[in-house]
């Protein structure tokens, strides 16, 4: 599970890997839940055949799912991540699954806690070749009893019981779960997805790819 991570916040990083315009982008880096940082979807209007139309666009949202039915914005701070096993059941994650709300979250590095010394210990997890990586996501829309509309996205999860590095964190006794890192090659298969097809995409990053960062 994944309840703290670093944002990318490189305007010509989110534009030259995850292919998004940043013109009016604003990204906090260091994001908990309930926090208010980027994520990537795909455009609305991507099908119209309009070669002025980008495939992708970066939109700000909530840390933390808030479904349309929700009463409140504090359920935001329990549904930052989603279990792929459930996801397409849980009220909280049904509809955005159902209509394929697929996102990518920008991420240079995530935080998950190490036990092995008996003590947890956040620890840093990026990519073995200092690359940005693109987290599969959810997003949805929640209007307020206000009017205004906020956007909010979870980060999926799958379990890390024989990834050789995600498996050490989280107490002994605990599930071991990860996050799902998406391939770059896969990025706009993860945006086009129907969830007949979401399932298949949602993998165990490889474990050479990743590394745990100097102190």
């Amino acid at each position: 599970m994944c309840a703290h991570y670093q944002a990318v916040t490189d305007l010509p990083t989110l534009r030259h890997h995850f292919g998004v315009d940043t013109s009016s982008a604003e990204a906090r880096a260091d994001v908990w839940p309930a926090y208010s940082s980027v994520f990537i979807r795909r455009h609305p209007h991507a099908d119209v055949g309009d070669e002025a139309v980008p495939e992708r666009e970066l939109s700000v949202g909530r840390f933390g799912m808030i479904p349309h039915w929700s009463k409140d914005e504090k359920i935001s701070r329990h549904t930052y991540n989603a279990r792929s096993e459930t996801v397409m059941d849980k009220p909280s994650f049904r509809d955005a699954w159902r209509r394929s709300r697929h996102c990518i979250i920008p991420v240079s590095g995530f935080y998950e806690p190490d036990w092995r010394s008996g003590r947890a210990k956040s620890t840093r997890i990026e990519s073995a070749d200092g690359a940005p990586m693109g987290v599969a996501g959810l997003w949805s829309t929640w209007r307020a009893p206000n009017g205004e509309q906020i956007e909010s996205f979870t980060m999926l999860t799958i379990s890390a019981d024989s990834h050789a590095l995600m498996r050490q964190f989280h107490k002994p006794e605990d599930e071991k779960r990860m996050i799902v890192i998406l391939p770059p090659e896969r990025y706009d298969d993860w945006l086009r997805a129907k969830p007949e097809q979401s399932l298949g995409i949602l993998q165990p990053y490889p474990a050479d790819k990743l590394c745990v960062a100097a102190e």
